[in-house]
């Protein structure tokens, strides 16, 4: 039996998503228990992670009443169905983002959540990148003044056609890359005016798009978005210009790659990125100065601490539905944008 006020949790994938990110946070936050993991790889959850309890069969946790939070690291095509289920069990959920594959699924998602008064929230990680810590510290305590230009890039060196169901999502990169990137804005400047976007297929044979950009227009600030999968130079992070200093970033974030060399978010170095930004001003003169900006320490284990106290009801879910349905507003707007080939204007603007 579980500790008195811990929550148990079961785990519904073992890819990428459940064994990097979500079965090491959980098991390394406290009031939580993984206690199942719903995969067909149970060799691997036994080596992993021996004391969960592997299940082939995702009925088997909704009947559990011992569970009270299911967390989905499934395909994004299944996120719709198994939420749903989940929901109809009387389970609180966690969805990998992408939130569901479209607006409307998302939207019935939270609706029904909602009805039901079952929590749900999206795993948005990257709300917690290093680079990205540091750069909203740097953004809302006002070191570089009102932001007027941003852009963010998440772009690879990957000239293969992929073959995993992440590299034939309808809108590629966009689908893929996008809410993180699209999410880190929201936290920052709240919903855009509008949205153009450009997504494409530039690997000769490839089928789905592999590079992505979109400009999210802003009454006094344009933001750009960028992601591909076929540049050798691929180490810019962020170059965010406001009106005191400019601040450029590269390199990303590290817990991604930590966690798959099997380093935990006990170890004193996780989240810990060598790389600094730098803070670059331009003096009335003409003169450039720059300085190194520390990066702030990662924290992916911030969404699950969140997590356990929403389930104990001290605190709200760390990302709610509704800024995850904003995420899915912009990210359809944008293939809406990309099929007519014109700017779309966003239904509601908050920033």
């Amino acid at each position: 039996m579980p500790t008195a006020g811990v929550h148990r949790v079961a785990l519904v994938g073992f890819g990428l998503a459940g064994k990097a990110f979500h079965a090491p946070l959980i098991t390394s936050t406290g009031g939580l228990e993984l206690s199942a993991i719903v995969t067909s790889r149970g060799d691997e959850v036994r080596a992993g992670f021996p004391e969960v309890r592997p299940v082939t069969r995702y009925a088997e946790v909704l009947a559990d009443p011992a569970v009270s939070l299911v967390v989905l690291a499934t395909p994004d095509h299944l996120h719709a169905e198994h939420a749903l289920a989940a929901i109809a069990a009387g389970k609180h959920v966690v969805i990998d983002k992408p939130f569901a594959p479209t607006l409307a699924e998302a939207r019935e998602i939270s609706e029904r959540a909602r009805h039901a008064g079952t929590l749900l929230s999206i795993f948005h990680n990257r709300r917690w990148d290093s680079d990205f810590l540091t750069l909203r510290s740097l953004v809302e305590t006002g070191q570089l003044g009102d932001i007027v230009e941003y852009e963010s890039h998440f772009d690879r060196f990957r000239p293969g056609i992929g073959t995993r169901w992440k590299d034939r999502r309808d809108a590629g990169v966009w689908q893929d890359l996008g809410p993180h990137l699209v999410d880190q804005v929201l936290v920052l400047f709240g919903m855009p005016l509008a949205i153009s976007a450009d997504l494409a297929v530039l690997k000769p044979g490839g089928g789905a798009a592999d590079f992505a950009r979109a400009t999210l227009v802003y009454p006094t600030r344009r933001v750009t978005l960028h992601m591909s999968q076929t540049r050798h130079d691929h180490g810019l992070r962020f170059s965010v210009h406001g009106t005191k200093a400019s601040y450029s970033k590269l390199g990303r974030d590290p817990q991604e790659d930590q966690s798959k060399a099997g380093m935990t978010p006990a170890d004193p170095q996780w989240g810990n990125d060598p790389m600094p930004g730098q803070l670059i001003m331009t003096t009335a003169s003409g003169q450039t100065k720059a300085s190194n900006v520390p990066a702030l320490r990662g924290d992916y284990g911030a969404f699950y601490r969140g997590m356990s106290q929403a389930l104990s009801g001290k605190a709200p879910v760390p990302v709610t539905a509704n800024e995850a349905l904003s995420v899915m507003e912009i990210i359809a707007a944008g293939n809406e944008s990309h099929r007519q080939r014109r700017e779309v204007t966003l239904a509601k603007h908050h920033g």
